[in-house]
């Protein structure tokens, strides 16, 4: 076998970790040192230090390989030390310099039509971009408050940068960005004209190319970190130099004027100040999303440590960014158990340090005169948290953890809600709402939950992921009936009439009296850690420890009040019937013999509902990496068994929590 090519380099952010490691999956040999007969030399783009490689090259008579970031780059920019997702790695020359061509240039002109399958492939990506509002750095606020609709957008860009200096207007015009904005305003007479400050200026970075002198009274300069897509949405016209962003603005459908020499000007998608002839092909805005995301860069996965597809970019992005939303202004937290604190702290502390206020008085009035908003473990609600600006209920994921929350094992999945709570049918929750809009997810949004319950499936993973072998199960038809913990707020919020285990029982026997009925105990009163034991003299076998995903595919159906265990039966293609109201209940998925809340009218699709309720409801936080991540990873953690333990103090102190809470329960009965 050979070895990997050598590319030799001479700046230090090239042997940067995450840089390095993704040029050693690409297959090359990163080093420092003369070149010798074989070798390349790597270069920064059109850095400042670039000069190096480039003279060493010349000298050695070896090829140059430039090298800069792909365009969807991270959260935040690469000055604020977050590593890129993804590289350009080009031999030919660099995207932002028309003087010779580039990879992605000849990638674009020598493309010819697209297949069917690669347009599709391309429109998915552009929606899942702009539903996603993913751009290069991904700190965007989508709701963010916005000028009214029919604004101009001039987009500014960092003074002195390499694509200003290199891909900008050519000749001795000093101030393209003067001549750009008089030209927004002498073409849009009476217009607003919108100048959308560059991510690195409204940080302090780089300063821009607007000048105070510039204003007017129809000019407003933007710094905030609103989504791209969303002021596409509302501009008339959309005026740029070099920016990125005249991409972004093709594929939202808008014809920019670009006043410099962008990689993706020349190609008859822009109105161009600076033409350059040689660019002859005339590509669709799919073919350029398909050169420039899909064929030009080399992505990296940093939760598997691999090479990977956009996509997956897109996915990876889209958590952290949704993290970052919803975190950035802070949160108070109350109502938490204390062991809870650490892993809520790594989940949703990440920008700003979670402020813990056990009196719900106290922790409303600190989320009132921070600005934060109020995160409440579900159940735990008091009136006083009410007068918080904003509530969020916090409860765990349908897909959790290898083990038992009694067992004080933390969460890989939460579920924030500002509107009610997943297992209570008395009001409306935002999965509810989620569930309902699933109706009107994309093809490519249905596909994604389509993999993920084949990931499901194939590697047996439910909410707690544990359970031991299946024994040899009588013949007959068999009925799985899951038990649940008697005191668990599903049922004490969504049962109705049969509230027990033992009534339960009663019920499927009343209605089944030849059936073979297998009853599992639930895993946290199997570890006498709740309340709900009984003698289950209904059932014909008692499945103690059993693993749920073996038992599913043999059985002909499920009948249970509220349990997780009935969407797991779902996903699997078993029948459900459902004498309490759970999440999944009403939607036309199950049998319901309670009557399912009238606002559930919609009838989503079986994929409908699992995205509503493993990708847009919860979020998952990688136990390997620290990081927010997209379900597929937290759901190969917990079947590569990628999971810390819980410690001996904790299990100790669930042992002692499951004594108080089943003493409780006992009381309560007397």
């Amino acid at each position: 076998m050979n070895a990997p090519p050598r590319l030799r380099v001479y700046a230090g952010g090239l042997l940067a970790s995450r840089v390095r490691r993704i040029l050693t999956l690409a297959g090359w040999n990163v080093a420092t040192g003369w070149p010798r007969a074989d070798d390349a030399v790597g270069v920064w783009g059109h850095s400042p230090r670039a000069w190096r490689g480039e003279r060493i090259a010349a000298a050695t008579d070896r090829p140059l390989v430039r090298i800069e970031d792909a365009f969807l780059r991270s959260l935040h920019p690469g000055r604020l030390g977050e590593p890129p997702l993804g590289l350009l790695i080009d031999p030919l020359g660099v995207h932002f310099d028309p003087e010779r061509p580039s990879n992605l240039e000849n990638l674009i002109q020598n493309a010819g039509p697209a297949t069917s399958a690669r347009l599709t492939r391309a429109r998915d990506l552009i929606d899942r971009l702009k539903r996603g509002h993913l751009t290069k750095y991904a700190a965007t606020v989508p709701d963010m408050p916005l000028p009214p609709e029919g604004f101009v957008l001039v987009i500014d860009q960092t003074r002195g940068d390499a694509s200003l200096r290199y891909g900008g207007a050519p000749g001795p015009d000093p101030a393209p960005f003067d001549a750009m904005l008089s030209a927004a305003r002498r073409e849009h007479p009476g217009a607003h004209v919108v100048i959308r400050t560059h991510p690195e200026t409204a940080r302090g970075l780089r300063p821009g190319l607007f000048r105070p002198d510039l204003a007017d009274e129809r000019t407003t300069l933007f710094s905030g970190p609103a989504s791209p897509w969303a002021l596409f949405d509302r501009a008339r016209a959309v005026y740029t130099i070099s920016s990125q962003m005249g991409f972004e603005a093709i594929l939202a459908g808008h014809r920019p004027r670009v006043f410099g020499r962008p990689f993706y000007a020349g190609w008859g998608l822009t109105d161009d100040e600076h033409p350059i002839p040689r660019r002859t092909a005339r590509p669709a805005p799919e073919d350029l999303a398909l050169a420039a995301l899909v064929d030009a860069p080399t992505w990296y996965d940093p939760f598997r440590d691999r090479l990977c597809e956009v996509e997956d970019i897109a996915d990876f992005l889209s958590a952290l960014s949704r993290a970052w939303r919803e975190d950035r202004n802070g949160h108070v937290a109350s109502g938490m158990r204390l062991w809870k604190r650490r892993p809520l702290q790594r989940t949703f502390g990440r920008e700003r340090p979670l402020i813990f206020r056990d009196d719900p008085d106290e922790a409303a009035a600190l989320a009132r005169s921070t600005g934060r908003s109020l995160l409440v473990w579900a159940g735990r609600e008091a009136p006083g948290h009410l007068a918080a600006p904003r509530v969020l209920r916090v409860e765990d994921g349908l897909i959790r953890s290898r083990g038992l929350g009694a067992q004080l094992v933390p969460a890989l999945s939460l579920v924030t809600d500002d509107t009610g709570i997943y297992y209570d049918p008395t009001r409306p929750s935002r999965l509810e709402a989620l569930i309902a809009e699933s109706t009107g997810l994309p093809g490519h949004a249905i596909a994604r939950a389509e993999r993920l319950i084949e990931l499901l499936t194939a590697r047996g993973l439910t909410k707690y992921n544990l359970g031991g072998p299946v024994p040899d199960l009588p013949p007959g038809h068999r009925i799985l009936v899951p038990g649940q913990v008697e005191d668990d707020a599903s049922i004490l919020k969504g049962a109705a009439g049969v509230r027990t285990n033992a009534a339960l029982l009663a019920a499927v026997r009343a209605a089944h009296p030849n059936a073979t009925i297998l009853y599992k105990p639930h895993p946290d009163v199997e570890a006498g850690l709740r309340p709900g034991a009984i003698d289950a003299a209904d059932a014909d076998l008692i499945l103690r420890r059993a693993n749920p995903a073996e038992l599913l595919p043999d059985v002909a159906e499920v009948w249970t009040m509220t349990s997780a265990l009935g969407f797991e039966a779902i996903v699997r293609g078993v029948p459900v019937t459902c004498l309490g109201t759970p999440f999944y209940a009403g939607w036309g998925l199950t049998r319901d013999l309670v009557p399912p809340p009238e606002r559930r009218t919609a009838r989503p699709s079986l994929p409908g509902l699992v995205h509503a309720t493993l990708i847009d409801y919860p979020r998952y936080m990688d136990p390997v990496t620290g990081e927010p991540c997209p379900p597929e990873v937290a759901m190969e953690r917990l079947s590569e068994g990628a999971i810390p333990s819980p410690g001996a103090a904790n299990r100790a102190l669930s042992k002692l929590q499951g004594l108080m809470a089943s003493r409780a329960h006992l009381w309560r009965r007397d």
